[in-house]
C-alpha cells in the first residue's frame, strides 16, 4: 500500500475534462490557488476583454477551484494568460467566490515569487539580490521585485501599484443599523469604503469576525447604494470591491494599524490585504497625515500578519492626484494539486454554504 501510494496518479475522472494542476500558496495567511495547467484557453485582445470572455465562457473553472469540495468560500485564485503590453512577464485573472476582481496585492506578491521560481522572468544575474516581475493586471502593469539568492526567490516581495488615490471623503452614508457613518472611498487598483470600526460600535480587536463581516457588508451595501463609483479609465473598474475597517488610527506612527477587509460576497481577507493598504496609504496621504516615502505598517485583524506601505511618489489618474504606492510582505508555499471530475458528480461544479 505504501509504494502503492507513493506514485501520484489521476483517480477515474472525465477523460473530456482536462485535469486542474494547481501550485498553492498563501501571503500573510490569504490563499492564493494558481492554474498552471487544465484551463481552456482564455481569448480575448486585451485582458480586461479576458476577463470578460472568462467570466462569460468559463466561470466554471472559477467554480469548481475556489468553491467546495474542492475549495471554500474564502478560497482565492489567479488564472496566468498572456498579456498584450510588451513589458508585461504575464498576465493575470484573479478569482475569488462572488467573481473576478481588478487588482490583488497578496496575489502579486506571491506571484512575483511564483513568477521566478518557474521560469516565467529571465533567470536574474548569480549575485542579483532582487529580480523585477511585471505582472499584468486587470487594472494595470504592477512591477513586482522579489528578493533572491542564487536565482531563486527568497524573503520578501515588494510592488510598486498603479496609480492610487482618494475618490471621496468624509462621505456621509445611511447604514441600516447603524445611522449615518462617514466613511472614505480610494482606489488601490480596487476601490474599497474605508470606515472606523468604533464608528460601528465595535472593536478591530476583540469584536467576533461574523460581527466585523456583518457591519463591513452594510457599508459596503449602503456605498453601493447611494454612491456612484467612477474610474477614468473604464468602467470594468468603476465598482466597489468591499469595505475595509480599521482601527481608526490614521495619524502616522511607527506602531502598526490594524484592519480587516471584507469584500466580494462577504469573503473575509487573512492578510492586510495589498490593494487595501495601497488605497489606505493613498488616502492616507492625500489626507496629509502621511510623507512621500514614510513607511507604515499594516497588521490584519485577522491574523496579525502584516504589510508595509508607502507612497513613493505622485501621479495622476485622469484628473485625480494619485500616488504609486509600495507595498511589501511574505508569500510561502503551501503545496500543489491536481484537481479532476467525474461527469456523473451533481456537485462538479462546486457549491458554497452561507
Amino acid at each position: 500500500m505504501e509504494n502503492m501510494l507513493a506514485v501520484p496518479r489521476l483517480p477515474p475522472h472525465d477523460p473530456g475534462t482536462p485535469a486542474l494542476l494547481v501550485v498553492d500558496m498563501h501571503t500573510g495567511g490569504e490563499p492564493l490557488r494558481i492554474v498552471v495547467a487544465g484551463c481552456p484557453e482564455v481569448a480575448g485582445p486585451t485582458l480586461l476583454a479576458k476577463r470578460r470572455y472568462m467570466r462569460q465562457h468559463l466561470d466554471h473553472v472559477r467554480q469548481r477551484l475556489m468553491f467546495e469540495p474542492r475549495g471554500h468560500r474564502d478560497m482565492y485564485g489567479a488564472v496566468l494568460v498572456p498579456s498584450e503590453l510588451p513589458d508585461a512577464h504575464l498576465g493575470v485573472l484573479f478569482l475569488h467566490n462572488e467573481g473576478y476582481s481588478s487588482m490583488c496585492g497578496h496575489a502579486v506578491l506571491a506571484l512575483g515569487r511564483f513568477a521566478l521560481d518557474f521560469g516565467l522572468v529571465p533567470a536574474p544575474l548569480p549575485d542579483a539580490y532582487e529580480a523585477l516581475v511585471n505582472i499584468h493586471c486587470p487594472c494595470g502593469l504592477v512591477a513586482a521585485f522579489v528578493e533572491c539568492e542564487g536565482g531563486r526567490s527568497r524573503g520578501p516581495v515588494r510592488f510598486h501599484s498603479v496609480p492610487a488615490f482618494a475618490l471621496a471623503t468624509d462621505l456621509l452614508v445611511d447604514v441600516p443599523g447603524h445611522g449615518k457613518v462617514m466613511v472614505d472611498v480610494a482606489y488601490g487598483g480596487a476601490f474599497y469604503a474605508f470606515v472606523s470600526a468604533e464608528k460601528l460600535g465595535l472593536d478591530i480587536g476583540s469584536a467576533k469576525t461574523r460581527d466585523l463581516v456583518d457591519a463591513a457588508s452594510a457599508v459596503t451595501e449602503a456605498v453601493k447604494a447611494q454612491f456612484k463609483i467612477n474610474h477614468p479609465d473604464s468602467e470594468d473598474l468603476a465598482f466597489l470591491y468591499g469595505t475595509i475597517l480599521t482601527d481608526g488610527k490614521d495619524a502616522y506612527s511607527e506602531e502598526p494599524t490594524t484592519n480587516i477587509c471584507v469584500f466580494a460576497d462577504e469573503q473575509v481577507d487573512r492578510s492586510p490585504t495589498g490593494s487595501g493598504v495601497t488605497a489606505r496609504v493613498a488616502l492616507q496621504y492625500h489626507k496629509g497625515l502621511l510623507e512621500l516615502t514614510q513607511t507604515r505598517a499594516f497588521r490584519s485583524s485577522a491574523t496579525g500578519s502584516v504589510f508595509t506601505g508607502k507612497a513613493v511618489r505622485e501621479a495622476k489618474c485622469g484628473e485625480f492626484k494619485a500616488v504609486i504606492v509600495e507595498v511589501s510582505g511574505e508569500a510561502h508555499y503551501t503545496g500543489t494539486a491536481s484537481f479532476t471530475v467525474e461527469d456523473d458528480d451533481p456537485l462538479k461544479d462546486g457549491f458554497l454554504l452561507k
